[in-house]
């Protein structure tokens, strides 16, 4: 290997996507592993905790688990803050979003499409919306969240309001966050950025 690798599924949305454009806005040369999901019964158990998305470097061991890859990546490009406070506020925010991707999964599982309906509207009229006020309270004046200046956190909640905001998961109305207005400039911003366009313009789909 003469390069870093990060392993993700072939899907340009949640914690793989944010890992690569962490990637590619630090300028890091990196092969964009996507996994077919017909193939990860087999590799499961080669990863350290049975998930994805792993980074694999050079002479390093992998290095599993999205939130902790952002933050390396982060601290080693300057896209993670250097103030020790600074950097846990924005980390606590990153666990935030894993949290929320943690209640929304067992809506994933659901195949009674009555019961998916009534668990997705609860789950947007109480824990999204609850969960988007939460965050609201933690940002400032923006655009991102630590300011004028974009770091790994902004690429995580980015990648969650941009798909929740879509619409299309089934029962969740791209209004979701409307009673957010700075998530929402947030998001903006993100997808405003030109390294981000630049990454998404090519890799999108």
């Amino acid at each position: 290997m003469s390069k870093p690798r990060l392993i993700y599924f072939d899907f340009a949305g949640s914690r793989g996507e944010e890992c690569r454009i962490a990637l590619h806005l630090a300028g890091v040369d990196f092969e964009d592993v996507r996994a077919k999901g017909e193939d990860w019964p087999a590799m499961k158990d080669s990863t350290p905790f049975g998930s994805l998305p792993v980074l694999e470097m050079p002479g390093r061991t992998p290095l599993a688990d999205s939130n902790a890859i952002l933050v390396y990546i982060g601290r080693q490009h300057r896209l993670h803050p250097r103030d020790d406070f600074e950097a846990a506020r924005h980390e606590a925010l990153m666990c935030a979003v894993e949290d929320i991707r943690h209640a929304i999964s067992p809506t994933m599982r659901i195949s009674d499409p009555e019961h998916k309906r009534l668990a997705r509207e609860a789950l947007a009229a109480n824990e999204l919306r609850t969960w988007g006020g939460q965050v609201e309270r933690q940002l400032g004046d923006g655009p991102f969240v630590g300011g004028a200046t974009l770091h790994v956190v902004d690429l995580k909640l980015y990648m969650m309001v941009r798909w929740l905001a879509s619409g299309v998961l089934d029962h969740v109305p791209a209004s979701v966050f409307d009673h957010c207005p700075k998530l929402h400039r947030l998001h903006k911003a993100v997808a405003a950025h030109p390294g981000v366009l630049g990454w998404l313009g090519k890799h999108a789909g």
